[in-house]
């Protein structure tokens, strides 16, 4: 719900506002493309159809509606022909995200949505080129990442995935299996030569030095928990060449400044995330106003 969109020709007059600000003040912008699948509900789209997903297996979960949190329902079963459509609409999007002034796009390929779903066994159950095998389940994964490629540039293309992250009902089964599906997708990715692999790692180590080592590009890791003193840590024990900040940035407008001088940082408040106000998205204050 009230999630923003790159697709249409207002949207693309909107995000320029955004990207032309952000240049400005020397930034970079890449907009980050997702596709829900399952984890959807009729009530919040204006057309009121089913979500759709690698199969007809419902997420299980709570998702929030115009009338509060409803039951994710069962999905429809995307065909070939439709598989074919939404890599033709990721493509679209990430043009779009280029028209509008951004400097790329990262496909979001973790957290329980629809490219982690054709991912994870227990969500893909199908019997065709799309299901069944590692190679088969990473293959729209990797046909999405080569259309965008394809599109605008290897080089303004960035890809997020958590392996072994149970959002959106999602189990991908015994770390064993986790390491080999894992390892054989970021194998193909990575011949994409994409700009950076994005992790959100949730504690997997030797996975995530293996991908590391398999990724020719920039890795960034995301971890919960880190205290400002841990921000470098997946750097200095070269795991990452990034560190995202992630609620640091959230909750503090002047981040880089704050880092700079060492000086204290607001903490986030966790009851007004996703509030869809200026309450916990653009009151916190600058240093200049504590």
């Amino acid at each position: 719900m009230n999630t923003p969109g790159i697709y249409t020709p207002e949207q693309i007059e909107g995000w320029r506002k955004i990207t032309e600000a952000v240049h400005a003040d020397g930034g970079a912008v890449f907009i980050q493309l997702m596709h829900v699948g399952r984890m959807s509900h009729p009530d919040n789209t204006p057309h009121h159809r089913l979500p759709v997903a690698p199969s007809a297996i419902s997420a299980g979960q709570e998702i929030f509606t115009p009338t509060g949190p409803q039951k994710t329902p069962t999905p429809r079963e995307l065909s070939a022909d439709d598989i074919r459509s939404t890599i033709a609409e990721f493509r679209h999007a990430a043009a779009s995200a280029i028209a509008a002034g951004a400097d790329g796009v990262e496909i979001h390929g973790a957290n329980g949505y629809l490219l982690h779903q054709f991912l994870s066994p227990n969500a893909n159950h199908r019997t065709d080129a799309y299901g069944g095998s590692i190679e088969n389940r990473s293959r729209f994964v990797v046909e999405v990442a080569q259309a965008l490629a394809d599109e605008i540039g290897a080089d303004r293309v960035g890809i997020r995935l958590s392996p072994a992250m149970p959002l959106g009902g999602i189990d991908e089964g015994d770390t064993e299996s986790v390491r080999a599906q894992y390892r054989h997708l970021v194998t193909e990715l990575a011949t994409l030569n994409l700009a950076y692999l994005h992790l959100h790692h949730v504690g997997d180590d030797e996975l995530l030095r293996s991908l590391r080592d398999i990724w020719p590009t920039a890795v960034l890791v995301v971890r919960y928990g880190r205290n400002r003193e841990q921000i470098a840590d997946d750097i200095d024990a070269d795991l990452a060449d990034i560190a995202p900040l992630g609620r640091f940035a959230l909750a503090n407008p002047d981040i880089v400044e704050r880092l700079r001088s060492d000086a204290p940082l607001n903490e986030v408040d966790p009851t007004t995330l996703y509030g869809g106000g200026a309450s916990g998205y653009t009151d916190y204050p600058a240093l200049a106003h504590v």
